[in-house]
């Protein structure tokens, strides 16, 4: 068992290997690296590939060719991979069941990021909150105001650790005991800006630091329009607290619409420039008004998930068989898990598990989720 489970090891650690050569490629971004290696299986398959194979993806012509036979893609990615080894630094590729299942939805999400800290986004109740750097006194009395009625949902708190909105957003979180992820514009060999090392550290207790960028990435301008494909494909819905006619957050906020997910914008006055840009977004129907936690609880449908929770707590295993005892007991304790899964830990047939989870649903104990994934409610 020891040297089989080397074997694995030393296999997931060649294909990580290739996963990194691949994305350092010029010419190669997160769509067209998925492209590949759903064509070809694997990233190391692909660079086993003659020229003819790699010209019939579309996408692929000679230019990217040479580039891919370019060896400083894999002495980049050594030294990557040396730098998350004496970091202890984790990883989550898109292939992998722990893969956050919001983001695995999005297009463009990215093949591999790195993360540190106790991230865990079992629990599907995952927001964004975002805004503007220059924070207001209002804006800041409606963020602690609506973390007052949103604590009891226990939902994870996602922002960019920049200042004003989201900053206050991450203390807030760590105030209520709410773990709370901070997605970085840069590697993690450095936190930006660095007067917030200190709430980064707090952060790696309740939540985590996530990013797709490497070690040794400045925090450039460009980098932080990129990550708020992150910040805004993580969650649910993304809420913005304040924002000028332009600005980062509108930016998260359309990108959170192209994903099809709810967007919630906190009204003000005409007159206030740090209102403006959310009632734009409210006028033009690209958000909707939050003015308290029972909007985005009623939108978000929280409340039917927690009626339910209460009325399953009533009622727990009443005129359920042992199968499905068995099935609700292994997603109680396991959190979100795939079919096959589920069928390998339970130890039933596909057609068998199928008919049991379907059971289980009818009797609102599971729900649902995309990519044939179940968790227990």
């Amino acid at each position: 068992m020891y040297i089989e489970n080397q074997t694995i090891q030393a296999l997931k650690n060649e294909e990580l290997l290739h996963i990194l050569a691949l994305l350092n490629t010029d010419g190669i971004g997160d769509v067209m690296a998925k492209k590949l290696i759903a064509h070809f299986g694997s990233a190391t398959a692909i660079f086993s590939q003659k020229k003819q194979a790699l010209l019939k993806v579309s996408g692929i012509g000679s230019v990217i060719l040479s580039l891919l036979k370019n060896k400083n893609n894999f002495i980049r990615a050594e030294q990557e991979i040396e730098f998350i080894n004496t970091n202890d630094i984790q990883y989550s590729y898109f292939k992998d069941d722990d893969y956050p299942v919001y983001l695995n939805q999005c297009f463009d999400a990215p093949v591999l990021f790195f993360k540190k800290g106790k991230i865990n986004l079992k629990d599907q109740k995952v927001i964004s909150i975002v805004g503007t750097r220059q924070m207001t006194g209002y804006g800041k009395s409606v963020l602690e105001e609506l973390f007052k009625g949103i604590k009891e949902y226990n939902p994870i708190i996602v922002s960019g650790l920049a200042y004003g909105v989201d900053i206050h957003a991450h203390k807030l979180a760590l105030k209520h005991n709410l773990q709370t992820i901070a997605v970085l514009a840069h590697g993690l060999d450095r936190i930006y800006p660095p007067v917030h090392k200190k709430y980064a550290t707090q952060i790696l207790e309740n939540g985590g630091l996530l990013t797709d960028f490497w070690s040794k990435t400045n925090p450039d301008r460009e980098n932080f329009v990129k990550r708020n494909r992150i910040v805004a494909g993580l969650s649910q819905a993304t809420i913005v607290i304040e924002s000028a006619e332009k600005g980062g957050s509108l930016i998260t906020a359309g990108i959170a619409n192209s994903y099809n997910r709810d967007v919630f914008a906190i009204p003000g006055r005409i007159t206030d420039a740090y209102s403006r840009g959310c009632n734009q977004l409210i006028k033009t129907n690209r958000a909707a008004v939050l003015t308290s936690v029972k909007d985005l609880a009623y939108i978000l449908n929280w409340e039917k998930d927690n009626e339910a929770k209460k009325t399953i707590q009533k009622q727990l295993f009443i005129e359920l068989s042992e199968p499905e005892k068995e099935v609700y007991n292994y997603l109680l304790k396991e959190g979100k898990q795939q079919l096959d899964i589920i069928a390998l830990h339970c130890n039933f047939p596909i057609y068998k598990i199928a008919t049991l989870l379907l059971n289980l649903e009818l009797k609102g104990m599971i729900k649902p989720l995309p990519g044939k994934i179940f968790e227990a409610v």
